[in-house]
């Protein structure tokens, strides 16, 4: 996800991710209406995807790491439910642990001993607990408190935000064709998590 951000705005990087949580919301059910939700989706992500050369077209390879990513945030929801349930708060203690020691070795490989030096180290601890730790620990709760229709509708808010925050923080403009693209992702998800059948 961080490669593709340094590749594509925000917004549209977590509208691609977005794709994850919404096909595995697609799966759960089989009916007309879902099909709706689906095609809605499908515009925005047409509009969002480098498919063709424009002066608001976007890279193609953070494209592809964004749906990527999104690929990895829908295992992400099917396990993280599953674990949550089995192994309580623990679970992000351990899925951090074993997460640290697989970058790890990148980490040393691309860095070398810069990753210990003094400056770097409180700066890294902080980004830890609040880009990673802080709030998969707080989504696992979630995923094991919440309806699923509840989490889904809140977690379809993302790509809005992440836009908004762009648009604020980082100073990032998304075309009106962009806009459209997101709102479109956005509206399926709301509409497939308001229409979807309890199992």
């Amino acid at each position: 996800f961080y490669e593709a951000l340094s590749r594509i705005p925000l917004g549209v990087a977590v509208g691609l991710e977005f794709t994850g949580p919404l096909t595995v919301a697609m799966l759960s059910s089989r009916r007309l209406v879902d099909f709706i939700w689906v095609i809605l989706a499908a515009a925005g992500l047409t509009i969002l995807l480098p498919l063709r050369q424009s002066a608001d077209s976007i890279d193609p390879l953070g494209a592809v790491l964004a749906l990527c990513s999104g690929a990895c945030w829908a295992l992400y929801i099917i396990f993280g439910k599953k674990a949550g349930s089995s192994l309580d708060k623990s679970c992000v203690a351990l899925a951090m642990l074993v997460g640290s020691c697989a970058i790890f070795p990148v980490g040393l490989l691309s860095s070398g001993m810069d990753l210990f030096r003094p400056a770097v180290l409180p700066l890294a601890l902080i980004l830890g607990i609040f880009s990673s730790a802080l709030p998969y620990g707080v989504e696992i709760i979630a995923l094991k408190n919440l309806p699923s229709r509840t989490f889904s509708i809140l977690m379809s808010l993302e790509p809005a935000l992440a836009a908004l925050s762009g648009f604020l923080f980082l100073n990032e403009q998304l075309s009106l064709a962009q806009w459209a693209a997101l709102t479109a992702i956005i509206s399926a998800s709301i509409g497939s998590t308001l229409t979807i059948r309890k199992q």
